[in-house]
């Protein structure tokens, strides 16, 4: 069965404001856009431009299960979609751990099941971002990750809270 990740319910009003967030209140909810208090925001988008933006949320929402049983598919928080653009976005708010390998795994299964499931030729620019609010400015990564990343998945992988919009 056909899961449409750009067609649901899980699909937020359209946003255009210069600067939300993104929350994931971590208790099994689903992850949500939010205006106000930015206390709770896990990344930060900003959109200077002012341009329309739906976040979509996947995980909690999105449900596609494994072939041949009844466990949900590991997928991330959720995405943001503009102008032919996709952007998947993970939300930690870890202080230690292996945080980074698992959103990056997370990342990586949202993408195989979202171009198994939908056609991306005319999206122009496909990113992936793993979010940690207790780790806002991570160090650079790797050039070679983010390289076999991007063969891997053809999306571009960031590692930061801010998500600038373009």
């Amino acid at each position: 069965m056909s899961v449409d990740f750009f067609n649901t319910l899980c699909k937020e009003p359209v946003l255009t404001n210069e600067k939300f967030g993104i929350c994931d209140d971590q208790d099994g909810t689903k992850a949500y856009s939010n205006v106000g208090d930015f206390t709770d925001w896990i990344a930060t988008v900003i959109n200077q431009t002012q341009i329309e933006v739906s976040f979509t949320a996947i995980d909690n929402c999105i449900i596609v299960l494994k072939e041949g049983t009844q466990n949900k598919e590991s997928s991330c928080d959720g995405m943001l979609t503009f102008n032919n653009n996709v952007y998947l976005v993970e939300l930690k708010n870890q202080r230690t751990g292996g945080w980074l390998p698992d959103a990056i795994g997370q990342l990586e299964n949202s993408i195989k099941l979202l171009k198994a499931n939908n056609n991306l030729e005319e999206i122009r620019y496909k990113k992936a971002y793993a979010c940690n609010r207790k780790h806002p400015n991570f160090q650079v990564m790797e050039v070679e990750r983010k390289r076999k990343f991007y063969n891997e998945t053809g999306f571009r992988l960031d590692v930061q809270t801010e998500i600038v919009i373009k």
